[in-house]
C-alpha cells in the first residue's frame, strides 16, 4: 500500500481541525501554494493528542478478538484478515508498528482509556452505545447479525418468530447478545463469537447469533464447521473502528480509508478475504 509521509497526515488533520475552529494545533511553519494557501508542517500534528502519542511511542496497539475473516491466525501464528491487514497498512502509513492484543471485548472501552490498546479494530458494529463511547471512524463495511443452528435443524427456524424459543450462546457486549436480547430470547455470554459456534456444535446451546462476514467464512461446507449453518437475519448494520472519544486518530483514519479506497488497495484486500461485496465505498 502506497506509504504517506507525516507531512500528508498533518496536512489532512490540519484541515480537519480548520474545519472545526480548533485552536490546539501549533504551526511553526508552512509554504504557500500556487493558490495562495499554507501548506502544514508536521508541527501542526495536535499537542498531546493521539496522534501525537502513538506516533512518539511508535507502535500501535490494536484490541481485537478472533474473528475469521476480519482477524485470525495463521499457521504461523501471524494476525490476518481483512481488518488485521488494514490496520498494519494504517500502521505503516502513521511510520508506526502494529501490534495485536486480545482484549475482552465487553471491556473494549476501558482498555481503551487504559491506554492499553490504542484502537478497537475488530468488526466492531457502530451502535449508540459504541459511538457515544468512541470517537469513531466512517463505516467501512456492511454487516449484519445473523442465527447459527445444527443443519439438520435449519428449516425449523427460518423466521425471527421460530428462533426466539432457543437458547442463543452470544459474545459479552456484542451486537449479537442486544439483538437476542431484544428478541425475547434466552441467552448465555460467552467470550467471543468462535466460542459461541463452539457452543452451538457441541449441543450446549441451541443457536448462537454471530456476524453475517464470520458466519459466511466458519460455517457450511468446506469450513470446520460443515454441519452448522446459517439461517434468519435478524438486523442490519455496519463496521467502523473505534479511538479514545475526542482522538484525533479518526479524523485521520478516515483520510487513509478514503485514499486507500481510491487507489485501489481496500478493494484488493477486501477480496483477498472474499469481503468485497460488503465493503462501503468511501
Amino acid at each position: 500500500m502506497k506509504k504517506y509521509t507525516c507531512l500528508l497526515l498533518a496536512l489532512a488533520l490540519a484541515l480537519m481541525l480548520a474545519a472545526c475552529g480548533s485552536s490546539t494545533t501549533t504551526t511553526t511553519s508552512g509554504t504557500s501554494s500556487a493558490d495562495g494557501n499554507t501548506a502544514a508542517t508536521a508541527t501542526d500534528i495536535e499537542a498531546g493528542g493521539d496522534l501525537e502519542y502513538v506516533m512518539d511511542k511508535g507502535t500501535l496497539v490494536v484490541g481485537i478478538t478472533e474473528f475469521e475473516p476480519m482477524d485470525y491466525q495463521d499457521a504461523d501464528g501471524t494476525w490476518i484478515g481483512f481488518d488485521a491487514d488494514m490496520a498494519r497498512a494504517f500502521a505503516d502509513y502513521l511510520g508506526v508498528e502494529a501490534e495485536f492484543q486480545i482484549i475482552d471485548w465487553d471491556n473494549k472501552v476501558f482498555e481503551l482509556e487504559g491506554k492499553t490498546i490504542d484502537v478497537v479494530w475488530n468488526g466492531m458494529t457502530l451502535t449508540d452505545e459504541v459511538t457515544s463511547a468512541m470517537e469513531c471512524s466512517v463505516a467501512y463495511c456492511n454487516n449484519a447479525q445473523v442465527v447459527i443452528v445444527p443443519a439438520d435443524k435449519a428449516d425449523d427456524y427460518q423466521t425471527a418468530e421460530s428462533v426466539q424459543e432457543l437458547t442463543f450462546a452470544v459474545e459479552s457486549g456484542s451486537a449479537g447478545q442486544q439483538v437476542v436480547a431484544d428478541l425475547g430470547a434466552n441467552y448465555v455470554e460467552v467470550a467471543d463469537q468462535a466460542t459461541a459456534l463452539l457452543e452451538v456444535a457441541s449441543g450446549t446451546a441451541d443457536a448462537a447469533a454471530i456476524d453475517a462476514l464470520m458466519a459466511a467464512a466458519m460455517v457450511g461446507e468446506g469450513t470446520s464447521y460443515s454441519d452448522l449453518t446459517y439461517t434468519v437475519s435478524l438486523n442490519s448494520e455496519e463496521y467502523g473502528v473505534g479511538f479514545r472519544k475526542g482522538s484525533d486518530m479518526a479524523a485521520v483514519l478516515n483520510v487513509f480509508f478514503a485514499e486507500a479506497y481510491a487507489d485501489g488497495s481496500m478493494i484488493e484486500c477486501a477480496e483477498t478475504y472474499g469481503i468485497q461485496a460488503a465493503l462501503i465505498e468511501q
